[in-house]
């Protein structure tokens, strides 16, 4: 696996990293298998895809859980990155609230470090900004847990711009955690890149989430196919009508897929990878194939046609949430 800095640490990481959440909620729940998904994170660990990623409001805590046991005796190898500040209220309702206060970070660091069974987080996100909380009070605190010891850098999950700069003034930011890809280029958006280049201009890493659209760049969606339940049957972009429309991004990405006798899905990877060298993307997954598949996109060199083919993409039909 090739490497890339996560952000001004001084560590490596492998260029592609591994989304854990799906092991756990939110995508045919049915099918969660703990015994296979830890095979997945030690195959990811084994082929150096090192950066997992995971929450605590990722089925409860489950998440959190399934990934401090998979990583038990391979500590040093893997690069942990877990978020707080959304609070679960109910399980299967998937209801939540953001909470920055730094009481609650107090207590969900803490909550964190047991389920994942470690001394020290790696990466600790934000989750969500608490518009009710001042930010500069939730960073205050999220730096003072990297004081004690408990974590060793910090990030923010799907913030803006401003509020990265605001943040970063206090303590450095170390990573930015967002979505991105071929039908979400919103990151990339705004003066100087958006977000994506003011990670670049501080030295942080951009790490998108979903770069295969929630499965559906990989062509391998159909309408209908969803379990009750799953996240998708409520997502705009997954409705019928949504989906057949947005076909066409499938197809305009499956022409430069068999151009490179490669697949959809690594042709979506590629592609966030080329938008720099600070963007590592976290595939997610609880296939073994897929997972193979996915860390491979590493490989892939897309051409000055493929760049164009794919910047001509139709916009997506339909919000992303």
């Amino acid at each position: 696996m090739r490497l890339r800095s996560l952000g001004n640490t001084g560590t490596k990481i492998g260029t592609i990293g591994l989304g854990c959440m799906g092991m756990s909620w939110l995508y045919q729940e049915s099918s969660r298998d703990d015994r296979r998904s830890v095979r997945v994170i030690n195959e990811a660990l084994d082929l150096g895809g090192n950066l997992l990623d995971t929450a605590d409001v990722y089925g409860a805590g489950h998440n959190e859980t399934l990934l401090g046991k998979a990583v038990a005796g391979r500590r040093e190898e893997a690069v942990i990155a877990t978020k707080a500040g959304l609070v679960l209220e109910d399980l299967r309702l998937r209801a939540a609230h953001r909470d920055g206060s730094p009481a609650y970070l107090r207590k969900a660091v803490q909550a964190s470090l047991r389920r994942l069974n470690l001394e020290v987080i790696d990466l600790y996100y934000v989750h969500r900004v608490d518009p009710t909380v001042p930010l500069a009070e939730t960073w205050g605190t999220m730096a003072e847990l990297v004081d004690q010891g408990l974590v060793r850098w910090l990030g923010l999950s799907e913030a803006t711009v401003a509020q990265a700069r605001e943040v970063h003034a206090i303590h450095p930011v170390t990573a930015v955690q967002s979505e991105l890809s071929l039908w979400t280029r919103d990151a990339l958006a705004g003066a100087s890149g958006g977000m994506v280049g003011w990670c670049e201009s501080v030295g942080a890493s951009f790490i998108p989430f979903a770069p295969l659209g929630r499965g559906f760049l990989t062509g391998t969606l159909r309408a209908g196919q969803f379990e009750s339940g799953d996240f998708r049957t409520a997502n705009p972009r997954f409705d019928r009508a949504a989906m057949e429309a947005n076909q066409r991004i499938v197809d305009g990405i499956r022409e430069v897929a068999d151009r490179r006798s490669v697949t959809p899905a690594q042709v979506a990877i590629a592609w966030t990878l080329a938008q720099g060298e600070q963007v590592v993307p976290i595939p997610g997954t609880k296939n073994p194939r897929y997972l193979r598949e996915n860390l491979a996109a590493a490989e892939v060199h897309l051409s000055e046609e493929d760049f164009a083919d794919l910047g001509a993409l139709p916009a997506p039909v339909g919000s992303r949430y």
